[in-house]
């Protein structure tokens, strides 16, 4: 299956709004061939071309509830600044976080929801995510914070039925958040 926008659910389609169940380890060939098309489209969307010749928009992080598959695996890749973050996880879990909460300043978007929702959304500036990473083959402890951390949380919600403007103040969806880092 080739993802692109015409494959990317939209919301509000219910499978985005479903929780998902864990994936057996070790994965199968299926599961692991998703997970690494998964990976291979946020590497791709980095790339204005890419997105231009396939029908897709950029974008650094993709969970499988986006392409219709209801299991907790996600595909995040980030370039910050000289360095690539990337991952490919296996039921990934939040096993802490910090007190302190950051955002990003402009709010977020997600493949899966247009026109975008405005306003800011609330996230943990640290995290630790306990999973089984593709790329690694192996389970793993990873610290995050700031926007990796972000993204991590974002792709997270998704496998659980949540969509980043559920975190979004209803009242006042620009009302800056005390002590949070912005981002």
């Amino acid at each position: 299956m080739e993802i692109n926008d015409n494959t990317i659910v939209m919301d509000p389609n219910e499978i985005l709004r479903t929780r998902c169940p864990e994936v057996e380890l070790p994965l199968s060939d299926e599961d692991r061939e998703h997970l690494e098309q998964m990976l291979e489209y946020v590497r791709n969307t980095h790339d204005e071309q890419y997105c231009s010749d396939h029908n897709c928009r950029a974008s650094v992080g993709i969970a499988a509830p986006q392409i219709g598959l209801l299991k907790k695996m996600l595909a995040i890749s980030i370039e910050d600044g000289e360095d690539l973050v990337e991952f490919a996880l296996v039921n990934p879990k939040i096993v802490s976080n910090s007190t302190r909460l950051c955002y990003l300043e402009n709010g977020e978007s997600c493949l899966s929801v247009a026109p975008d929702a405005e306003g800011i959304v609330p996230r943990y500036y640290r995290i630790k995510v306990r999973a089984y990473n593709l790329i690694t083959d192996r389970m793993e402890e990873i610290k995050l914070k700031g926007y990796p951390s972000i993204v991590m949380q974002h792709e997270i919600d998704h496998l659980y039925g949540k969509l980043y403007y559920d975190h979004i103040n209803k009242n006042d969806p620009w009302q800056p958040i005390p002590d949070a880092v912005i981002i």
